[in-house]
């Protein structure tokens, strides 16, 4: 979904405020908008994204009376334009600072000592997207290279399934990067609740160790997150599991931009070899 996609829909969601105005915050998974004391949503069209919407609004008031500083709803319910879900935010203040990964860790440690809601949340699928981005890759990618990342999906989803956790299961973010949370005046702030799941909370643990050992985290902001969280995650003996099957949905993340951009090509690349080779440190590069 483009820009300009996204702004059509937002001039037919019917809001209660107009959308002239409306500046673009982020354009990714979802396009957001700011409009005045409101942050407004704009999910792509596609199977199962409505659901997610809803269960995100869900999480986010369950987070509130669980006094979780987090995003808070404006609406509870999306609204629906032409198969987009469309959800309103109140729009938090300006951040202070950037977030670090102690503010990271003081959250999820708050997240991770809650009881499930009652709303179902699902299984991290860590590796579900791996197939479609590989084909969505087509032909810019070296076939051998696909079956590779194939192989090593189906292997690290079987390694996975026979985990024996450290901690025990419960709600975890899903995606816990810095870049989901905001440094308001009033301390760190969650962002980006649509990755709630229910599954190993060492998923949101790993995040971080691969973060250090493959995007450039400083040993010392690593120390600091395992400081404020109380466990370095590295001691789990299951944490090489976890670790490669994110790295292997990553490489393949990337695959599906490769037709379009060389940067992309060029970065999966670097990484397959990297997987290939078996070498650790070979840095990566966000995309």
């Amino acid at each position: 979904m483009d820009e300009a996609r996204a702004r059509r829909v937002l001039d037919m969601a019917e809001l209660a405020v107009p959308v002239g105005g409306a500046q673009l915050l982020a354009l990714g998974e979802n396009a957001v908008f700011g409009i005045g004391d409101l942050v407004v949503k704009v999910g792509r069209s596609a199977p199962g994204l409505l659901e997610r919407a809803r269960r995100e609004l869900g999480v986010a008031r369950w987070l509130e009376q669980a006094d979780v500083p987090a995003a808070r709803p404006a609406r509870d319910e999306p609204l629906v334009v032409e198969g987009h879900a469309v959800t309103l935010w109140h729009r938090l203040p300006d951040a202070v600072r950037p977030a670090e990964p102690r503010d990271l860790a003081e959250l999820l440690r708050l997240v991770h000592a809650l009881a499930p809601p009652s709303l179902e949340l699902p299984r991290r699928e860590l590796l579900g997207g791996v197939r479609r981005w590989l084909r969505l890759a087509g032909d810019a990618i070296d076939p051998a290279d696909a079956d590779f990342l194939r192989g090593r999906r189906d292997d690290f989803a079987a390694a996975a399934a026979a985990l024996t956790p450290h901690l025990p299961r419960g709600p975890i973010h899903g995606d816990a990067l810095p870049r989901n949370v905001l440094v308001g005046p009033d301390g760190p702030v969650l962002v980006d609740l649509e990755t709630f799941s229910f599954d190993l909370r060492e998923h949101d643990l790993v995040v971080m160790a691969l973060s250090r050992d493959r995007y450039g985290l400083s040993p010392e902001a690593y120390d600091g997150f395992v400081d404020a969280y109380g466990w370095d995650v590295r001691e789990w003996e299951g944490c090489a599991v976890l670790r490669g099957a994110r790295e292997t949905a990553s490489c393949a993340w990337v695959a599906q931009h490769a037709p379009a951009n060389p940067k992309a090509l060029a970065e999966f690349r670097r990484r397959v070899a990297s997987l290939r080779d078996g070498d650790a440190e070979v840095r990566w590069y966000p995309f």
